[in-house]
């Protein structure tokens, strides 16, 4: 089956690769990381976590694990399809409305610095719509040198090298970066469009959704805690 790419986004590489350039296969094959601990130290146990974009349950699954209730919501079914244990929602993030409040909403994987700002006001409207009272959004923010420190690569623990090959202007504050997983036995890249946020504006951006920054949750501050303006 032919998917059509969105704007500005291509992915290559074995199986299935959704409309904004994410291979499915790969994404069964990344680890966790830190991720899952770092959301089990900011929101309370047991909590029920809306998590916005979570693709085939690279972090859904060990939340689930951890005592947590998840929803997952993911536009690919292809994605969702390799989810277990959580209830899933597949549509476009950006017009959910389930008439539910969560404890937590989740927003990760850097979909906050969608090129497209429409899109982003879109999906910080979708968290503040859905986070209780009381309760807050999570969010994950690239690093302060995501954009700058090209070419750079990591050799994961588990096997597998990520480079960052480029990052170019393409207009309108928005660069088209490329990305490439090397594995022993197969090679994905992903080409995408991300737009650059100070703090400044990731917290105007926030602040136009009824949103405010909690606290930022790790020293490099890719981690926020949100909370629903009072």
């Amino acid at each position: 089956m032919t998917v059509e790419m969105r704007e500005g986004h291509k992915g290559t590489g074995p199986g299935a690769i959704t409309p904004d350039g994410c291979a499915v296969e790969l994404y069964t094959r990344l680890p966790a990381g830190d991720e899952p601990d770092i959301i089990t130290a900011a929101v309370p146990p047991g909590a029920h976590i809306l998590e916005l974009g979570s693709g085939v349950g690279r972090i859904t699954h060990p939340l689930l694990e951890r005592g947590f209730t998840v929803t997952a919501v993911d536009e690919s079914a292809e994605m969702l399809a390799h989810v277990r244990g959580a209830r899933t929602i597949c549509g476009p993030i950006e017009k959910l409305d389930l008439g539910e409040k969560y404890d937590v909403v989740m927003l990760a994987s850097f979909l906050v610095h969608t090129g497209d700002i429409e899109a982003r006001r879109g999906l910080l409207r979708t968290c503040a719509r859905h986070v209780a009272k009381d309760g807050c959004v999570l969010i994950q923010r690239e690093g302060p040198d995501y954009h700058t420190n090209v070419p750079r690569e990591r050799i994961d623990p588990s096997g597998f090298t990520l480079r960052i090959v480029s990052a170019e202007p393409a207009g309108d504050g928005v660069n088209s970066v490329r990305a490439e997983y090397l594995f022993p036995d197969a090679v994905w890249t992903q080409t995408f469009l991300a737009r650059p946020l100070t703090t400044e504006q990731f917290e105007e951006a926030l602040t136009e959704a009824a949103l405010e920054v909690d606290t930022y949750l790790t020293p490099d501050q890719t981690w926020v805690r949100a909370v629903p303006v009072a």
